[in-house]
């Protein structure tokens, strides 16, 4: 099995990836292939390249990650399983603290780590990069750069962990999802510790009026579906357009799930089911 994920090798979604595999019992029989971006993250798994990937989705203070979203939506691929990442920023570097003029991260953790940059890198120039990963393999190039990323990185770039636990707040979580494409065969696994089954979905209800979405919550309420998450999305189509992205407990093996989605395809324009799958939380 080939699994592929965001890279370099460090990286969160590296260690999502063999979070997910250990707990899964594959950890053996797979081998991972690193992306640039998410976008080719996708494109492996639905060219073949790949038999699953891994990408995030959610992060508890930031948000979604809207690039995953948009593909979910526009590719055909299922979600077959989720994991729980606690995630731990580190300033990483060659030199010292007082050597930094340059610090490198991904956007996402860019911002997980603001309010940290503002009060001790104020007037240090900030760079984007692809990955955190990417950033710390680009930081042991010049003892001037720092990377914010994880502790993995330091040990895989040998950089030197200056300040552990820089995010601004303690509790910071990544959400990521597991992803095969739509018409490849899901293997059964065993699910030992994890979460309730979860089921996503994404509906687009076209012609708005009033009470619209109440309704599709509705039909979850009167039979007491719990939503984990409802999120929107814009459609791209016009302004104040949008896509409702859906999570619920259970599965759409289940009786009650089955007749939920029924009477709510027929009340939208769309319904896109993205899979049941059950999702693991990782120590840290």
């Amino acid at each position: 099995m080939i699994v592929g994920v965001l890279g370099p090798a460090g990286s969160y979604s590296d260690k999502a990836a063999k979070g997910w595999m250990k707990k899964q019992g594959i950890d053996g029989k797979a081998s991972l292939l690193y992306y640039d971006d998410i976008t080719d993250t996708f494109s492996a798994v639905i060219e073949g390249r790949t038999d699953m990937g891994i990408v995030p989705i959610e992060n508890s203070i930031e948000g979604s990650v809207g690039i995953t979203l948009d593909l979910l939506l526009e590719t055909d691929v299922t979600i077959i399983g989720e994991v729980v990442v606690p995630i731990e920023h580190c300033l990483l570097s060659k030199g010292k603290i007082s050597d930094i003029r340059i610090i490198l991260s991904h956007p996402q953790a860019l911002a997980q780590c603001r309010q940290f940059i503002r009060t001790h890198f104020k007037d240090v120039e900030i760079r984007t990069t692809g990955s955190t990963s990417h950033a710390a393999k680009l930081a042991n190039e010049f003892e001037e750069m720092a990377a914010i990323a994880s502790k993995e990185s330091a040990e895989a770039y040998g950089l030197n962990i200056l300040m552990p636990n820089i995010q601004d707040r303690e509790q910071n979580h990544t959400r990521f999802i597991a992803i095969k494409r739509s018409d490849r065969e899901n293997d059964e696994t065993n699910a030992i510790d994890a979460y309730i089954h979860k089921t996503s979905i994404i509906t687009y209800i076209g012609n708005d009026r009033a009470g619209s979405l109440y309704e599709i919550l509705g039909e979850f309420a009167k039979r007491n579906i719990n939503l984990t998450r409802i999120e929107s999305r814009p459609s791209k189509r016009s302004l104040g357009d949008y896509l409702f992205y859906i999570d619920l407990e259970g599965s759409t093996s289940d009786a009650i799930i089955k007749d939920a989605l029924y009477h709510i395809d027929s009340k939208v324009s769309m319904l896109k089911v993205l899979g049941s799958y059950n999702g693991y939380q990782l120590d840290r």
